[in-house]
Order: structure tokens, then sequence, then C-alpha cells
């Protein structure tokens, strides 16, 4: 649970006393003796753009080192060296690395330290964080949400505002899919409506049939020739698509009547 938030106006007098300690260990020290903050205090400070000297000292230094929270928001700082946020990474709690892995603002060294962190962490997390991480992880590390084994992790995944459709397609194409994320993209009113992905899921020979079939009245003529002729594909896939080729496209494309 995050710390509440304090009075602006206690952050702004507490921030001000650190900017006059400047870059001198002394001075820093004694103002944090002064005011003695709490974890809510220091985080809502390091979200600013506070002295380098100051980021070190707090990251490093006990109490305020004792604080995994308070070490969070110092590497989410995007004034912390390199050296230091490298160092607090792995005392953090995961959802503070995946903050840190998705900030554009500090330092690409960290980024990736932390999502190679998070891949570690993605085996000891329980059901519902794997759900919160699925909603907000970064590219490189989604693959592996989106071929958790629980549906409610790979919905998560789906709906990531970071997921890119190229990157869907290249998992759905792969040899080693499985047919839950198949049949979740299928059913996604996200994903299920784009054409690439509709053509994808027909081309994977790996996808449900029912699913595959499913997709070929979407597809334009040219298209189903790609399934009739493709290899690996259920027979009964390619036969729909030549059959749905053969059709006028005004006819193929109008409500079709009963038989």
């Amino acid at each position: 649970m995050r710390p509440p938030v304090p009075p602006h106006a206690h952050v702004d007098a507490f921030f001000a006393e650190v900017l006059r300690a400047g870059e001198k260990t002394p001075e820093i020290r004694g103002v944090l003796e002064r005011w003695a903050p709490d974890e809510a205090m220091l985080v809502s400070v390091l979200r600013r753009a506070v002295p380098v000297r100051f980021l070190e000292h707090v990251g490093t230094v006990p109490p305020w080192s004792d604080h995994p929270l308070v070490l969070g928001a110092v590497v989410r700082n995007p004034r912390t060296p390199r050296v230091l946020g490298l160092k607090l990474l792995p005392y953090l709690f995961w959802h503070d690395v995946a903050e840190a892995a998705a900030s554009p603002w500090i330092q690409s060294a960290i980024r990736t330290r932390a999502e190679g962190l998070l891949k570690d962490m993605l085996s000891e997390m329980r059901l519902g964080e794997r759900i919160s991480f699925g909603r907000l992880a970064t590219p490189s590390v989604l693959p592996l949400l989106l071929a958790d084994e629980d549906p409610k992790v790979v919905t998560a995944a789906l709906d990531n505002p970071r997921l890119r459709e190229g990157d869907l397609l290249a998992l759905i194409r792969s040899r080693d899919v499985g047919a839950l994320l198949l049949e979740i993209v299928g059913a996604s009113s996200r994903w299920g409506q784009r054409y690439g992905v509709r053509l994808g899921l027909v081309l994977q020979p790996r996808t449900p049939l029912a699913l595959a079939l499913a997709q070929i009245s979407s597809l334009v003529k040219r298209d189903l020739v790609r399934v009739s002729e493709a290899t690996g594909l259920k027979p009964v896939v390619q036969a729909a698509a030549l059959r749905m080729a053969a059709e006028p496209e005004p006819d193929r494309r109008s409500p079709r009547s009963a038989t």
C-alpha cells in the first residue's frame, strides 16, 4: 500500500530546505535530522529534482534506506546516478521495479536491468500480482505474461496499452504459441476485430478449428487464396477458404441465406 500524501505545504517547505543543503552531506544530514520525514514525505520529495547527493544519502543511509518504497522513489528519480539505481533495484517491490522499467525518464541501463529482474520475479508472483503486472508491463516482458496459463493474466496483458499489434502478430505466428492465447485474442474486443490479427489466426496451424473457420468470411480474396495454398493448415480450413474465394465478391459480403 502506498503511503498517504502529506500536506503540500509541508512537502514544499521540506523540499526548499533540501535544495538549500545542495550537494553538502553535513547539511543534508542536518535537514533530515530536523525534519525526521516519514516515508510519505520522503517519497513525495523524491518525485522532484532534488540534489544528487540527497538521493545518494537517502538511498544508502539508514533509517531512510530501510524503506523499499523510498528506495523505489530514489530509483525512479531521473537524477539518480546509474550505479546507485542499479544497486538499489534488487531491494524494491516488484511494482516499483515495473514502474522503473516503464519510465522514459531514467537511464536506459536501469530500465533494462529492471526488465531483467521482472522476468526473474515473475515465477514467484501470485495470480493477482501477475494480473496487475500484465496491465503495466513493458513490451519485452509482455510475451511471458501472454504465455501465462491463467486466462485472467493473458486478458490483462492483451489490454496493456504498451502491447503493439506487430508484437502480438509475432507471437501468433510463432511455432509454440499456446491455444489459450489464440482463443483469448479471437474473443478480444481490442484485437479480435483487427484484420491483420484475424488473418494471423487463420494462418496459424495451432488455432482451434472453430476459431480459424470463424475468421474466414472476413478475409479478402487475395488472402483467402493465400490461406488455401498455405502449408501446414488443416485441410478443412483451406477448403473453406478456397470455397469462399470462388464466390463472387458482392455475394460473399452480403448476408448469406440459410441452406
